[in-house]
């Protein structure tokens, strides 16, 4: 396009310019006032010499028409992916660009907004605060944004261009979920955990329940059953099964046609601690391991010690009076039958039968074991004798018998070949600095796992499941020589304390355990296993899509498998003996709070610029052009701003006149006006 106007590019300063006309007027006037007959001549002329000074000149503009710029923003998030959404916002998507694409000097942009880092949702606001900074300001034209309406940036932008909302998803859609309101970071072991949730049930129910079933699951055992009212907070206790990072499991049953069944699961990550370790530890005999033993545990200030060494049997007859003696009785009956489940281990240190515990409270130790609790034997000669306690009811849960012989050749313990690949045993350090024992009682191991020799290879440590309970037999009373440094010592401590964690049933030192970590983007998945291939695991994401992993061996006892993980949320993973579940990114993603369309978030943008909201489902309105400041949304249509800018290709500029003929006018009339005054007078 070109356009002309004039300009004027005066050779004098305006102001010397202004008072030659203000002295060009005054004479004309007095000429005119005399009666002189050729003052418009004069006049003329005058008006030429000004024209000379003020140089009129023609400005020659060429234009080219800027297209218009519609923004659209496409919402990619987790919640915009639910139901029939996805194909919703496509075939919102072809409709505006078809019906764009046949407009004269408009431009479609598109940009695509998926999940914010960290949890904090769709950031619609920011991705046109983005896209602006790009578009000049006369260009920008109109912005279409398809979405559930479900964003978390609600700042006002200060547009002065309508924004129009698409929404996706129906309004018969409806939604049941878990809000967990508050759950500890920390719980203590023995003591109910409290986890306040409540069960909301939003948008179109298809019926009208006050009462629902939800079920708890705490780590690996069996779920309970709660019946909780559907819209109020309801505080759960809870037993922690064990010690460690535990995982609180909350789920409640998916309604059919529900949107999304994601949120109708939560979990609660907590820490569980052991307020004190409770020992119970039984010397049969005074000897060097039993200081060791005592020493071993006083020096952790969580442990709870009850320590009885049996200095004097009943039976003992000697000329010592009572009245001189300083030893208290066993009390057997207290320790053994009313507070036995108070103990998280009992500990027997060359202890043999000597007529202090009957049966009866033995039988009582052996389903103090089978319900759940831990017995550690460290056995010495007594245990090859006739008295062992291998030969009393205590043999029901022993993992291994003795043979009636000692071997007395000096060994350095070994870690055994299951050993390397149990986690009470592998990579104990410094393994080939080890100082020798010189004393094991020969075992017919008949059940669980021996992960260390001894002398002639035979049998040291074995570790054993009972029931729910746990038991473990050292055949040598002689670590205390690594305690006492003896040729350099060894890894008592840490051998000891994770036979004792062990026991307890740490997860850490569980030898058949799952894992799952975020590593970034990524999930990094760790089988722990006694066997040399594990099965393939089967790994189910939030949307309920399913991966089948393969875990390689990374060290003896471990596999690992790293897969990437694009959705945030709870994911399950399985094989066919182990089961977890765990949150990538938020355990609560933010996206799944409220999941249903709504209005309400966007308003914000929508209302300040006069755009309009219409529901995808019911297809594109009309498009319409409209100026700048009129009304932009109207029944069944959506305006799209026509701006009409430009921008300058070339500016060339002439004179209207060359001056040379303008010279000559400015002569011919001054030479024409004298004339005219001469012949007058």
């Amino acid at each position: 396009m070109t356009m002309f106007d004039v300009i004027f590019a005066p050779l004098v300063p305006m102001g010397v310019l202004a008072a030659l006309a203000v002295i060009g007027v005054l004479s004309i006037g007095l000429a005119f006032w005399r009666g002189l007959s050729g003052w418009w001549v004069r006049a003329l002329a005058y008006a030429a010499v000004m024209g000379i000074l003020a140089q009129p000149m023609i400005r020659d503009t060429k234009t080219a028409d800027l297209d218009d710029i519609v923004v659209v923003v496409v919402d990619r998030s987790l919640s915009n992916a639910l139901g029939n959404r996805v194909d919703q916002t496509q075939q919102a998507l072809d409709a505006l660009g078809a019906r764009l694409g046949t407009r004269q000097g408009v431009q479609l942009r598109q940009i695509d907004v998926g999940d914010g880092p960290d949890n904090t949702g769709t950031r619609i606001a920011q991705a046109i605060n983005r896209v602006r900074a790009d578009i000049p300001p006369q260009q920008l034209s109109s912005i279409f944004v398809i979405s559930d309406g479900q964003i978390h940036d609600t700042d006002p932008l200060g547009l002065d261009v309508p924004v129009h909302h698409i929404m996706t998803g129906d309004p018969a859609d409806f939604d049941r979920q878990i809000v967990i309101k508050q759950a500890p970071v920390y719980a203590i072991l023995g003591e109910k955990m409290e986890i306040t949730l409540a069960v909301q049930d939003d948008g179109a129910m298809p019926v009208n329940q006050t009462r629902v079933t939800l079920t708890a699951r705490v780590g690996a055992s069996e779920p309970v059953e709660f019946n909780v009212p559907i819209g109020q907070d309801v505080t759960l206790q809870l037993d922690p099964p064990h010690a460690g990072k535990t995982v609180f499991e909350l789920q409640v049953p998916t309604l059919a046609g529900e949107i999304t069944e994601q949120n109708n699961r939560a979990i609660a990550q907590v820490n569980v601690i052991r307020d004190r370790l409770r020992v119970l530890l039984v010397s049969g005999m005074p000897h060097p391991g039993a200081r060791v033993w005592r020493n071993l545990l006083k020096s952790d200030s969580s442990v709870d010690l009850v320590h009885f060494t049996i200095l004097r049997p009943p039976g003992k007859q000697d000329d010592v009076p009572v009245s001189e003696l300083s030893l208290i009785a066993f009390p057997t009956r207290e320790l053994f039958l009313e507070k036995i489940d108070d103990f998280d281990l009992i500990i027997f240190d060359r202890y043999k039968r000597r007529g202090i515990l009957p049966s009866a409270y033995l039988q009582n130790i052996v389903d103090y074991v089978r319900n759940g609790g831990a017995v550690l034997v460290s056995a010495g000669p007594d245990f090859a004798s006739a008295n062992s306690i291998s030969r009393s009811p205590l043999g029901d849960i022993l993992p291994a018998v003795s043979t009636s012989r000692i071997i007395t050749d000096s060994y350095v313990p070994q870690v055994s070949d299951l050993g390397t690949r149990h986690p009470v045993t592998q990579n104990l350090p410094d393994d080939p600095d080890w100082g020798r024992w010189f004393r094991q009682v020969d075992l017919n191991v008949t059940r669980g796992q021996t992960v260390m020799t001894g002398a002639q290879d035979k049998p040291l440590l074995v570790l054993d499941r009972v029931d729910q309970g746990r038991v473990a037999l050292i055949a040598s009373d002689q670590v205390w020589l690594w305690y006492r440094q003896f040729e350099q010592g060894g890894p008592q401590q840490e051998l000891l304390r994770r036979v004792a964690h062990w026991l307890m049933q740490e997860p850490d030192l569980e030898e058949e355990a799952l894992s799952a970590v975020q590593q970034g983007p990524d999930i990094l998945i760790t089988r722990r296993s006694l066997a040399d291939q594990v099965p393939p695991l089967t790994l189910t994401a939030p949307s309920g899509s399913t991966t089948e992993i393969v875990a390689r061996a990374t060290s003896p006892g471990v596999f690992q498998a790293q897969i990437a993980a694009p959705e945030n949320g709870i994911y399950e993973l399985r094989d066919t003996t182990q089961a977890i579940v765990f949150a990538k990114g938020a355990v609560s993603p933010i996206e799944f709070q409220t999941p249903l369309a709504t209005n309400a978030r966007i308003a914000a943008l929508t209302g300040q610029t006069g755009g309009g909201v219409v529901w995808a489902q019911s297809g594109v309105p009309l498009l319409r052009d409209i100026d700048p400041d009129r009304p932009a949304f109207g029944n069944g249509w959506m305006g799209v701003v026509r701006n009409q800018a430009t921008s300058v290709l070339d500016v060339s500029t002439k004179p209207i006149l060359p001056i040379w003929i303008m010279l000559l006018c400015v002569v011919g009339l001054t030479i024409a006006a004298w004339l005219r005054e001469g012949r007058t007078a």
